[in-house]
């Protein structure tokens, strides 16, 4: 049987010229929007904001809470260090931000408040929260589980851990977490949905419809966590693959992220200004590039390689913006692999009653010595990492470059510890 061949989506300059049309449209309706919402927040000297908390922590002698307004805008107040924890509530406030202009709107704000009114109502979201607690006996283990699940932040010591073992970005809800929630929904709908589908509508296109089904299921999950940037962009890839592969075009592809990137930032400008966004981009990016030029070795080759590519690629970036090495940072590497079993077994042993029976293993993991050292390395590292993997899209010598350039920083670390 003859093999049918994927196509690119776009071929032509007048391909790329409607593609860029399209998403010029977007994002002047998109910033035409956000400045509405500017304008309508600062034309008097104070506003009534229904917003949510999405964090809320001491510092000093006063509370910083960090709000989500019902227009989508993110800023951040004070308030006095005996206001109660109002953390996943719908608050109503008064707020002060005649000062700020609008590239600070979109940023992130600070404005003095004054809070009115508190939705007392327990919402999902504690509810389910209050249920792990009573599980998890372990404080920490609870705390790990509440990231993991409900995208809640760690207190400071526990993230500088995992930071030290190379394995926040295990904790923090993104597209590998959206990677294995899919295909996990997809073998408990399929067989399921195969049964009626033989005896009551066999004309249906079994596919599209599981798609639908994991999709919807997964758009009201990322709403529910507050549609992090992270997962924003996986999903909106999710989306934009699955409607491309069904058309018939081609999807480990470049183009496929960057239709994903820009679509994003012409519905949501504000993602322009958040690092963890970019991280996300730039890790699918190397998953891509992997596949490219290694498409054609076996499935397991590809399963062994991919995490030592990634922990490779990725690390220049980590000790620019963080700079967290230990000894045990190249063992994320394992760890993530793991984590692909860790992660469906602990929802599938939450949902029949034993959410308990993996804390061990979390507490063997926080109790390991993590000693970490900083490494503060120029920025202008990471810019010759960003050239170098730009152009090894053209140029198998400048992969074989951009592999000898990131070996070398990872042996420095590791030299810088010794």
């Amino acid at each position: 049987m003859t093999k049918i061949e994927r196509v690119e989506l776009l071929s032509s300059k007048k391909d790329f010229f409607y593609l860029f049309a399209l998403f010029t449209f977007l994002l002047i309706f998109s910033l035409a929007k956000e400045y509405y919402n500017y304008k309508e927040l600062t034309k008097f000297d104070s506003q009534l904001v229904h917003a949510k908390v999405l964090k809320q922590y001491q510092k000093k002698n006063h509370q910083v809470l960090k709000l989500k307004s019902n227009d989508g805008s993110i800023f951040y107040s004070i308030t006095s260090k005996k206001t109660p924890n109002y953390k996943d509530k719908n608050i109503e406030l008064e707020v002060w931000a005649g000062k700020i202009n609008f590239l600070s709107y979109l940023k992130g704000f600070f404005a003095f408040s004054k809070i009115i009114k508190v939705d007392t109502h327990s919402t999902y979201k504690e509810k389910i929260s209050h249920s792990l607690s009573k599980v998890h006996a372990d404080k920490v283990s609870d705390r790990i589980y509440q990231a993991l699940y409900l995208a809640k932040p760690l207190p400071y010591q526990l993230q500088q851990k995992f930071s030290n073992l190379g394995v926040s970005h295990l904790l923090a809800i993104s597209g590998f977490h959206l990677g294995v929630l899919s295909t996990l929904l997809f073998f408990i709908i399929k067989y399921p949905y195969t049964l009626l589908q033989n005896n009551f509508f066999p004309y249906r296109n079994a596919k599209r419809d599981i798609f639908f089904i994991i999709s919807t299921i997964l758009l009201f999950y990322m709403f529910f966590l507050d549609s992090p940037p992270s997962l924003l962009r996986s999903y909106a890839m999710l989306i934009v693959g699955f409607i491309l592969y069904d058309k018939g075009v081609k999807i480990i592809s470049i183009q496929t992220l960057l239709i994903s990137i820009l679509l994003l930032l012409a519905l949501f400008p504000r993602l322009i200004f958040s690092i963890g966004f970019f991280l996300s981009i730039s890790g699918v990016f190397y998953i891509f590039l992997f596949l490219i030029y290694f498409e054609k070795k076996s499935k397991v080759w590809q399963f062994l390689l991919l995490p030592f590519w990634v922990y490779l690629m990725m690390l220049p970036y980590s000790l620019t913006l963080f700079g967290n090495f230990s000894l045990y940072h190249p063992l994320s590497i394992l760890f993530t692999s793991l984590f692909t079993l860790f992660y469906p077994l602990s929802i599938f042993l939450h949902f029949i009653g034993f959410g308990d029976s993996l804390d061990s293993i979390l507490q063997i993991l926080v109790q390991l010595d993590t000693q970490a050292v900083k490494i503060s390395l120029s920025k202008s590292i990471l810019y010759i990492e960003i050239l170098l993997s730009l152009l090894a899209l053209y140029k198998k010598e400048a992969l074989v470059t951009l592999l000898i350039y990131n070996f070398s920083i990872f042996i420095y670390s590791i030299y810088y510890i010794a």
